[in-house]
């Protein structure tokens, strides 16, 4: 008799999900995920009085439960359950205020300490504005550097959409700041995480990661750049003999063909702007944004705060959704994998 798997592998615990700013579309789009019945339990981490007043403003309907790590989380269509963080003052649909900046690094920190301690099988994150929070007197790079703050990790930022999975040698650094990070230490850090969290929270037995060069034609032979003579090549071959998938450095601007895409699992971009835009242009509002390398598992969706669209219902739900989808499967494979080690 074939066994069903999936009554074998224990269900993983709920998903925090962090709405991001409070004056802008994060708000909206919990509420809006509320309003349909789901399979994933998912709790909001933020203030439910928010959550009140935007489904108000919405005309949509919203009753909250607040978390009890006892009880079964609400996946009824119109309810939420809530992890309660409040506002330090009230957030105004559009308009940033400076004074509510600790209020979302404190939603994020109750959701990691959550995700660490077991309550949560991981984390997917709503927009922030970077701008805001710095205004506020914390430095704030992303949430990628963050969360890699608060569990002293190193991070790898990757984008994934249907088709196609970008990660990045660099994160949020300035054009002039990219070169000087490519390092052979940090770039094989970067390569064995990526690999690593492939093959366990994607489930990729042998994962086929494609390098990209720094530099237009990968250098060129040295006569436009030498990153990938000095630095990207030896890196990729020392791997490679450790039994790492590995092809490359390739010039980025064939790199992202057919050809290529067809042979492998994720590309390796060296900095934000190398890759993402063609993800993007791909599956923009499918989109998804994971931190691989955390103790955690962490999504995010792929766009920003879009202050002018808060409160007027029509922002699009559509990344959120894959962010939450991509979370609970990752989760699985986490649970899945611990299952058959513990047999």
């Amino acid at each position: 008799m074939k066994l069903d798997r999936r009554a074998t592998v224990p269900r993983p615990n709920p998903l925090a999900l962090t709405p991001g700013e409070p004056a802008g579309i994060g708000p909206d789009l919990c509420v809006g995920y509320a309003q349909h019945r789901r399979d994933i339990p998912v709790i909001a981490v933020c203030d439910p009085l928010l959550l009140h007043s935007r489904a108000e403003q919405l005309d949509l309907p919203l009753e909250l439960e607040t978390f009890q790590a006892t009880q079964r989380v609400t996946c009824a269509p119109g309810r939420l359950t809530v992890e309660p963080i409040s506002l330090a003052v009230p957030a105004v649909t559009g308009s940033l205020n400076k004074l509510n900046a600790n209020y979302v690094l404190s939603t994020l920190r109750r959701s990691v300490e959550g995700c660490l301690a077991g309550e949560f099988s991981g984390l997917v994150t709503g927009p922030v504005h970077k701008g805001v929070i710095n205004d506020s007197g914390t430095v704030f790079s992303g949430h990628t550097e963050y969360l890699a703050q608060l569990t002293q990790a190193t991070p790898v930022m990757m984008l994934t959409c249907p088709g196609l999975r970008v990660a990045l040698a660099t994160t949020h650094l300035p054009l002039a700041q990219v070169s000087r990070a490519i390092t052979r230490e940090s770039l094989a850090t970067v390569i064995r995480i990526l690999h690593r969290d492939l093959k366990e929270r994607f489930g990729i037995p042998s994962p086929r990661i494609l390098v990209c060069g720094l530099n237009p034609h990968a250098g060129e032979g040295g006569h436009l750049g030498h990153e990938e003579h000095d630095i990207i090549q030896p890196v990729v071959d020392e791997l490679r003999r450790t039994g790492i998938d590995l092809r490359g450095p390739l010039p980025a601007d064939t790199a992202f063909t057919a050809k290529f895409l067809d042979e492998s699992d994720s590309i390796l971009a060296m900095y934000h702007d190398q890759g993402l835009p063609v993800l993007k242009h791909l599956g923009f509002g499918r989109a998804v944004n994971i931190t691989l390398g955390l103790p955690i598992i962490r999504t995010s969706v792929d766009h920003g705060t879009a202050l002018d669209l808060a409160g007027s219902g029509r922002a699009d739900r559509g990344s959120l959704d894959e962010a939450v989808q991509t979370a609970w499967k990752m989760a699985q494979a986490v649970e899945d994998k611990s299952s058959r080690l513990s047999k």
